[in-house]
């Protein structure tokens, strides 16, 4: 049996709505280039997920009960391929991704890439503001993160880095872009990797409860040697706001003046303008409506951010339209 070149690995649970239009558009990609193997680890599904796959001509390895980053873990050990493509399956490929995969890997010190994902089409406002948190302007560059839902990486560099940590149930792939970015590997973001993202949330509450899900384990990543500057002062952004937020709301107890608490309103819409001027300087569109859409989205994701630091929501709570993928269910 011949190598494949690359090997998909897809972690889901209960993903029957999403995961046929994902395994559909890589399987277009794999009709323009052969020898290559998909591996969807199931994490307990309850419907039509294996089936799906199975039919899709996926290998299908059933692993209950683990975290995403073992699940990806497991299977990138049964993997036959020197490439090893992490794809979530409420993500679509566009068309080309197999072509950029092969051009980008031809540069021996690439050691992984991938690029932002793309809100879905048609999506609701929230799902549209939302969009504005992702850079899309079209350059090749090399970063320090990509998210895991759109990753292609060396085996022989994911291995020798140990794969993903298992003890984190967040943020595993910003730590392990981190630890490959110090080995001298580049880690390179290419928009020809066109990935869209079915599971973006469609309301404020699923915002903020995703990033109440996400910001689980953010500090103990952030705070993992070697520091960033950057990442150290966006991680301590939800710490400060959570704190001043928690001294005026206790004031207004105290006091039983409303100013207090109006306090803590302007504090909390204050400390959401700089992500509300990086969303509008991503924008596709400069309208009052995009400028009123994305401070809202700004202000609910802060806040999740700060509530997570307090308090905890798994990622069935999160609350998106889409089921749950990637299989989080706590070890």
């Amino acid at each position: 049996m011949t190598a494949p070149w690359i090997s998909v690995i897809m972690p889901a649970r209960n993903a029957a709505s999403v995961i046929g239009a994902c395994l559909e558009s890589i399987n277009a990609e794999r009709r323009a280039f052969d020898e290559s193997e998909v591996i969807v680890v199931d994490n307990g599904s309850t419907d039509a997920t294996p089936a799906i796959a199975a039919a899709a001509s996926a290998r299908v390895v059933s692993l209950p009960g683990l975290r995403v980053s073992a699940l990806r873990n497991r299977a990138a050990s049964i993997a036959r391929a020197p490439l090893l493509a992490f794809i979530d399956a409420d993500h679509e490929l566009g068309s080309g991704w197999c072509e950029a995969v092969r051009d980008l890997f031809a540069d021996p010190s690439v050691g992984a890439a991938g690029a932002p994902c793309y809100a879905p089409p048609g999506g609701t406002w929230v799902q549209r503001a939302y969009d504005c948190l992702r850079r899309h302007d079209g350059r090749r560059r090399d970063v320090s993160w990509l998210g895991s839902g759109n990753l292609v990486i060396r085996a022989d560099v994911f291995r020798q880095l140990g794969g993903f940590d298992e003890v984190l149930e967040t943020c595993e792939d910003v730590d392990l872009c981190r630890r490959l970015v110090m080995t001298g590997k580049r880690l390179v973001e290419d928009p020809r990797l066109v990935n869209i993202h079915h599971g973006d949330p469609r309301t404020l509450g699923g915002v903020f409860r995703g990033e109440l899900w996400r910001g689980r384990d953010n500090l103990r990543v952030t705070f993992r040697p070697p520091l960033e500057l950057r990442s150290v002062l966006s991680a301590l952004q939800p710490a400060t706001t959570l704190l001043a937020v928690g001294v005026l709301l206790g004031l207004a107890v105290i006091s039983g003046s409303l100013w207090w608490l109006l306090a803590s309103t302007a504090f909390v819409l204050a400390a959401s303008v700089p992500r509300w001027l990086q969303m509008m300087s991503r924008a596709k569109t400069m309208t009052p409506r995009m400028w009123f859409d994305c401070a809202v989205v700004a202000i609910v994701f802060d806040l999740g951010r700060a509530a997570a630091l307090v308090a905890r929501a798994s990622h069935e709570a999160r609350g998106n339209s889409s089921p749950v993928v990637g299989g989080v269910t706590k070890s």
